[in-house]
């Protein structure tokens, strides 16, 4: 069962600010294995397929450092095809000395880290969604330990030769301000809760676990970002068809939200500030 693909709505690429562009190329290459698919003075474009945009990095002039405290970014999730991969990649971290936090959530196993500048990544694999524990539309979800050992023995000889072609962006997660205002506006662009943790929401399009993760651990009220600074500049959501893209933006205008255009393109912003570029697929 594929969530990252017509008939569902779901995450695309997303566009970061970094303080130093060539240090963050350095680090998704060699150690989190995107390839470049696009590149300019100040703003790189990256794969794994070498075709499809997953990750925009970017040094804006006059960039300041990441704001603690404030609304944006929590983590982008790169969702691999395989558990074997996961191994491979587990195996690459070790080698390299490169710190790590893991959890199994009990619809997924996930490793986490932080790239140069303090923008958080999640790299994880989904378990078959018929194991998946739903009740009443809410989807069973916990932070257990992760058994390691078993994902490495899983990958066997397998070595991490960079992000494999099937990688996808799995979800997004942000510090918002406020809960029930955001999920009014995520609401709107087509997306319901199916987990509530304390202090956060988990929202989804189409029976997945979450496309979208929101949280207030920055604190309620939490303040916007300085434009420029490091962080979620931001990132994409893909809509199936023309007609489901224009309900969502009838939607969401509907809630007094200004909506950009930008040729085939639209762009928003949640409540929090959050820029968020809505197209087809």
């Amino acid at each position: 069962m594929n969530f990252h693909t017509a008939p569902r709505t779901y995450t695309g690429e997303v566009h970061l600010n970094v303080l130093d562009l060539n240090r963050s190329v350095q680090f998704y290459k060699e150690v989190i294995g995107f390839k470049v698919l696009e590149e300019a003075a100040d703003k790189v474009v990256l794969t794994a397929d070498g075709k499809t945009p997953l990750l925009i990095i970017e040094q804006p002039n006059n960039v300041t450092p990441k704001e603690a405290h404030k609304s944006g970014l929590y983590h982008f999730a790169l969702l691999l095809p395989k558990r074997a991969d996961l191994g491979a990649i587990i195996k690459h971290f070790i080698q390299h000395q490169v710190r790590i936090g893991a959890s199994d959530h009990l619809v997924s196993e996930a490793l986490y880290l932080s790239d140069p500048d303090g923008n958080g990544i999640e790299i994880y694999i989904d378990r078959d969604p018929n194991v998946w524990s739903w009740d009443n539309g809410k989807v069973a979800m916990s932070t257990d330990p992760l058994d390691g050992e078993s994902i490495i023995a899983e990958s066997g000889e397998q070595t991490w030769v960079g992000l494999p072609a099937g990688t996808v962006m799995g979800h997004v997660h942000l510090h918002v301000a406020h809960l029930p205002e955001t999920e009014l506006f995520y609401n709107a662009l087509g997306f319901e809760v199916v987990t509530n943790y304390p202090q956060a929401l988990f929202m989804s399009n189409g029976g997945y676990h979450h496309h979208i993760g929101l949280n207030t651990w920055n604190g309620v009220g939490a303040p916007r970002p300085s434009t420029g600074s490091v962080g979620l500049q931001s990132f994409a959501l893909i809509y199936p068809t023309e007609a489901v893209l224009n309900e969502a933006l009838v939607k969401v205008e509907a809630l007094g939200v200004k909506v950009e255009s930008n040729g085939s393109r639209f762009v928003v912003e949640d409540p929090s500030g959050n820029r968020i570029v809505l197209r087809v697929g």
